[in-house]
């Protein structure tokens, strides 16, 4: 449904400079989870999927900008196992090509009966500021000497976890729901949100790179401050926290050293270990909020499964 809705969005317009990329972007794979937790999030309490479609793709195509201009924050060259939009055209068409497609992300957005217009709005527009929020802290994070647990799990929650949530919440709200189970469901997608990020920063350690579509390391060498070395840091003999701040104060040039040095410390400390265990206690809490909702058996089981495969992912 999905896969057809985002055929009919027409892409071969001009000027093809500005709709080319749009199409390059959405063509390029991508697992399309976020539209489907909107329609099992309208199927959960009643609703038909079609109605939730819409929405769905509005948050997709939404999730897509984000990626068009975090790729160029981050200079990241790759996406999805191809040359990122700015790499293959450059950095002022990916911005351009990226403000349209967040425009049509509203087109999309728009499109819900009168009667929980407003509400699926007011939910798509908070969620943006968001999102925002969470990247800066994150570019904020790269310059800071000392980020906390705590501070990374916000910074996270925002970037990447409130927009899995919403996806969900949106289903929940164009199908009626009560606005309890609405706050649970969205919950439930808060807690997977943050374990799915936590299994991103994984596999950029510890993931297989062909698999993942990333060059592994890529966090190490942006000095991201992420979960693993924030865990890394807190362990760490004081021999080894000094090889840390080194690594993350560009004192070490050559990339592939770099990472050899950090990835080293890691095994040592059995960060990878770790980072599993605080991705199941995540995991956990979410199950404990689908429990909660009062729903029948078999669309919970659906979020369940969903939920497990995201576990279980290697890209």
């Amino acid at each position: 449904m999905v896969a057809a809705r985002m055929a009919e969005t027409r892409l071969d317009k001009e000027p093809r400079g500005l709709y080319e990329p749009i199409e390059y972007c959405l063509k390029n794979g991508g697992k399309r989870i976020r539209p489907l937790m909107t329609l099992l999030g309208c199927e959960m309490f009643g609703g038909r999927a079609e109605e939730a479609l819409s929405p769905a793709i509005g948050l997709e195509l939404f999730h897509n900008f984000t990626l068009m201009h975090d790729d160029i924050m981050d200079q990241a060259p790759i996406r999805r196992g191809q040359p990122a939009v700015h790499v293959k055209w450059d950095t002022n068409t990916a911005i351009l090509s990226g403000d349209v497609l967040f425009a049509r992300a509203y087109e999309y957005m728009l499109d819900v009966p009168d009667h929980c217009l407003r509400q699926v709005m007011e939910l798509f527009s908070r969620t943006v500021i968001e999102v925002c929020e969470g990247q800066q802290y994150d570019m904020d994070f790269e310059k800071t000497g000392r980020v906390t647990e705590a501070e990374y799990l916000e910074m996270i929650r925002l970037k990447t976890a409130v927009l899995p949530a919403a996806c969900l919440k949106a289903g929940a709200i164009v199908a009626g729901a009560p606005a309890v189970d609405a706050e649970k469901i969205y919950r439930f997608g808060e807690s997977v949100g943050l374990a799915f990020q936590l299994r991103d920063d994984w596999l950029d350690a510890f993931g297989d790179e062909a698999l993942f579509g990333k060059k592994s390391g890529g966090d190490i060498v942006a000095n991201k401050k992420t979960w693993l070395y924030i865990k890394a840091w807190e362990l760490s003999a004081p021999a080894q926290r000094q090889e840390l701040d080194r690594a993350y104060s560009g004192a070490i040039s050559d990339p592939d050293t770099k990472i050899g040095r950090v990835m080293g410390i890691f095994n040592s400390l059995g960060i990878r270990e770790l980072a599993i265990q605080a991705m199941e206690t995540h995991y956990q809490r979410a199950f404990e909020a689908l429990d909660a909702i009062e729903a029948p058996a078999g669309p919970k089981e659906n979020l369940r499964m969903l939920a497990q495969s995201l576990f279980d992912r290697a890209h």
